[in-house]
């Protein structure tokens, strides 16, 4: 591939994942799988970083894929709220690893350490907290600004109204149903007549 044909490959990456992103996280109707789109996105970090000169502030690969929608409050976030970055091999996990303890000596840390735990597909919120107290729940939208989904979020059960210590804080986690209570959702849809919802966190999203 020569730098003309790359730059056109690029292109069309681009308008093809700003497309899914939309269909995915702004109309929650997904029309590819997830591996399909991580396997574009993955050929499309792939081509930017071997020709940096087409680097592009708005290319997915540089911002988080959803977009504020209408209707709702704007809150803005006091850190952004960006996407988590899928690795597909190894060697990736191994420089992840490199750049934390580079990252870790700069601030005299000694030993780095790591939580692991499965990745959950669901919707990304962000939970503030006031004095330990419960205050307002927000979407991630574009990283930068999301929506006030506070009323939705005190529906869910798991989320706690106060929180033991007496102190300032925003908890970032996944709104998310599983795969039982999910089955069970688009049963009792069908039963009446409804659209089913894709998948799990398409559910997620429209009842959060």
């Amino acid at each position: 591939m020569d730098e003309s044909q790359a730059k056109e490959r690029i292109s069309v990456l681009r308008d093809k994942t700003e497309y899914y992103a939309q269909k995915y996280y702004d109309e929650d109707k997904p029309e590819i799988s997830d591996f399909e789109y991580d396997m574009m996105m993955l050929e499309l970090r792939t081509l930017e970083a071997k020709y940096p000169q087409f680097m592009d502030k708005n290319s997915l690969t540089q911002k988080v894929g959803g977009h504020v929608k209408e209707g709702f409050q704007k809150v803005n976030h006091e850190v952004p709220l960006q996407s988590l970055q899928d690795v597909f091999s190894l060697e990736e996990v191994e420089d992840f690893d490199q750049r934390m303890k580079e990252k870790a000596k700069e601030n005299g840390i000694q030993e780095v350490n790591y939580v692991v735990e499965t990745k959950i597909d669901g919707l990304s919120a962000a939970l503030e907290y006031e004095n330990g107290e419960f205050v307002r729940g927000a979407t991630r939208g574009n990283g930068l600004v999301g929506e006030d989904v506070t009323e939705n979020l005190k529906t869910v059960k798991s989320i706690p109204m106060k929180i033991k210590d007496k102190i300032n804080i925003t908890v970032r986690g996944e709104v998310f149903i599983s795969k039982n209570d999910f089955e069970k959702m688009n049963n009792k849809r069908e039963e009446k007549g409804e659209e089913l919802f894709a998948n799990a966190r398409n559910a997620a999203a429209r009842l959060s």
